[in-house]
């Protein structure tokens, strides 16, 4: 079986739009790091128990490939994927970051329900697979989907591909692990602030290299400021753009 990459994103914009119960609903366009990628593959193994083999700091059953696993197995009932996980462990190769806002774990998530799906021959459509992404995170539809650059909306269910030269970027991560929660939290407490329908609606028809060269990494990024606020330790770098919740910036790669 042919081991597949699971890319990182960035965030060239991400606005907040409101509420919905508890989340956050946003406008942003995520476009993919294609010199970061995780790589996986799968692996016989003796034992029965679902086995991922990688550097992770989390427990298996707190893995986003674990919990996809779980809802693509109810979404199933299929014999063929619980019997092949009893014999095949999932190999990660992790180059990127976790808590940094690149979307690591749910890309290795979206990677692993597409390799399922093809190597098992399970017959869902990249729309069934990115509702049951959708239950394993936020960011996994837009990682299922495949595009290069794509708007995203809604608390991220919402993903349309926008058609643009993919750019190539710098990343730099400080070693600092973020909360995605605090950060929200933090924002709706002291900076909630959402934009209209109208300002979402011409920053998702404006090209990347343009948004990245006529906004500041404040304006560009809702999160940026709330995560500033909440973590003192975490330095402001000029000439860079701030990725989702953090802790990652990024410029582009000229």
């Amino acid at each position: 079986m042919i081991p597949r990459r699971a890319y990182a994103k960035v965030n060239i914009f991400l606005k907040i739009t409101g509420t919905r119960g508890e989340y956050h609903t946003l406008s942003s366009r995520f476009m993919r790091v294609s010199s970061l990628y995780d790589t996986l593959r799968f692996e016989r193994k003796t034992t029965p128990e679902f086995e991922i083999r990688g550097n992770f700091d989390c427990e298996v059953h707190s893995n986003t490939i674990y919990k996809a696993y779980k809802y693509l197995l109810a979404a199933t009932h299929s014999e063929k994927l619980s019997a092949f996980f009893e014999d095949h462990a999932v190999c990660v190769e992790k180059n990127i970051p976790s808590f940094a806002g690149l979307g690591g774990g749910s890309s290795d998530a979206a990677t692993f329900l597409t390799m399922c799906n093809e190597d098992l021959d399970l017959g869902l459509s990249v729309d069934e697979l990115a509702r049951i992404g959708a239950d394993v995170g936020a960011d996994v539809p837009f990682f299922v989907y495949g595009y290069e650059s794509a708007n995203v909306r809604g608390i991220g269910e919402i993903v349309e591909r926008y058609d643009e030269p993919l750019l190539h970027f710098e990343v730099t991560t400080p070693a600092l692990e973020i909360s995605t929660p605090t950060v929200y939290r933090y924002y709706r407490e002291h900076r909630f602030d959402p934009i209209s329908e109208e300002e979402a609606a011409r920053l998702e028809a404006t090209p990347s290299r343009e948004i990245l060269a006529s906004m500041s990494a404040k304006e560009a990024n809702d999160l940026y400021p709330a995560a500033l606020g909440c973590y003192p330790q975490l330095k402001e770098q000029e000439g860079w753009f701030f990725s989702g919740s953090g802790s990652s910036f990024f410029k582009i790669e000229e």
